[in-house]
């Protein structure tokens, strides 16, 4: 995103975060985060930090050298949050903003909170007629004690699911923790995983589809939301599409956009898409994902903040439909402005 949004039109402050938490002023180089899997980007400390604007109408940002001395970095219009998982996609970082009330792009604190927590998002699907997978949730007491008859108790809770199942945190993002089980002996090994990552875990029954995905963005001027057109997820070599797949462009796995659909599965995608983006009260920005059965369309989730890396499908699917990348992100922005 630092390297395609529109320069001619945004001046950008790039903002960390530190694995403690630290905010810090960052070099505006995209190449620095580049995403190489045998060395990982990370924010390191740099002895800046980031003195955040005090409400009350002042938008203006500082920063505070690692000698103590401030200075100021302009007046804020717009923060684009673009981080994953806990503290950056479940309306943490969001109800912050709000607090120092700052616009910021994509979701609030409750369709990223609903979003983030996948027992919850699959109640507020259900209720509004939207399908979803069969599941059961765990908490970490149903995984504490002796393990073998931890694993008989969770084996028959889960039944009348038909395998294989996944077993997923419910609280964590980018496909962390999410494990392929095909029978009762792999269950244990892939509630560890899970139970490392967050202290629910969701037992999902597989489904049997295509893969599809589709990218909602919020409306304008009054309008209603936007669907794009469907990608497609095809696996060729992998047993799900995981982290590696998503991020680090592995082997396996094909993201094609637009997906080769007939125009009824295009139209019900679609259609779905949006229902789903009402459900959550979403806002912003969203990309649903799918898988297409025989019966038709059933949601797996919502992020409300997806990837934006060059192999990611949000961004291919609007491109597809008709945006260019930096187009993308400059409707983000002025989106967040105009509901400021």
């Amino acid at each position: 995103m630092l390297r395609a949004i529109n320069r001619d039109r945004f001046r950008v402050i790039p903002v960390g975060i530190t694995r403690a938490g630290a905010f810090v002023l960052e070099d505006d180089d995209p190449g620095k985060f580049a995403l190489d899997p045998a060395h990982m980007p990370e924010v390191t400390d740099n002895g800046t930090r980031i003195v955040w604007p005090e409400a009350a109408g002042a938008s203006t940002m500082r920063v505070r050298g690692a000698d103590g001395a401030e200075s100021d970095l302009g007046p804020v219009d717009v923060v684009l949050p673009i981080l994953h998982g806990p503290h950056g996609e479940d309306g943490t970082i969001q109800g912050f903003l709000d607090t120092v009330e700052l616009p910021y792009a994509g979701g609030g604190v409750l369709d990223s909170a609903l979003c983030m927590d996948k027992h919850f998002m699959k109640i507020a699907l259900q209720a509004a007629g939207v399908p979803v997978a069969p599941w059961i949730t765990l908490r970490a007491s149903d995984w504490a004690g002796d393990r073998d008859a931890a694993v008989a108790r969770i084996a028959a809770r889960a039944a009348h699911l038909r395998a294989p199942w996944f077993v997923k945190p419910a609280r964590a993002g980018s496909s962390v923790g999410v494990s392929k089980v095909d029978a009762v002996a792999d269950l244990a090994e892939a509630l560890d995983i899970a139970f490392a990552e967050d202290d629910k875990v969701l037992v999902e029954q597989g489904l049997i589809g295509r893969e599809i995905e589709v990218g909602v963005l919020e409306g304008r001027g009054g309008d209603g939301a936007r669907a794009s057109l469907p990608g497609e997820i095809v696996l060729t070599g992998r047993a799900f599409y995981d982290f590696e797949g998503k991020y680090l462009g592995g082997e396996g796995v094909d993201v094609v956009c637009p997906a080769e659909m007939g125009p009824d599965d295009i139209a019900a995608c679609r259609a779905m898409a949006l229902q789903a983006f009402e459900a959550v009260d979403g806002r912003g920005l969203a990309r649903v994902d799918f898988f297409l059965t025989d019966e038709g369309p059933v949601v797996n989730e919502l992020n409300t903040m997806p990837g934006f890396t060059p192999i990611s499908m949000f961004p291919k699917c609007w491109i597809a439909t008709g945006m260019t990348y930096a187009e993308l992100i400059s409707e983000l922005i002025d989106t967040a402005l105009e509901r400021a």
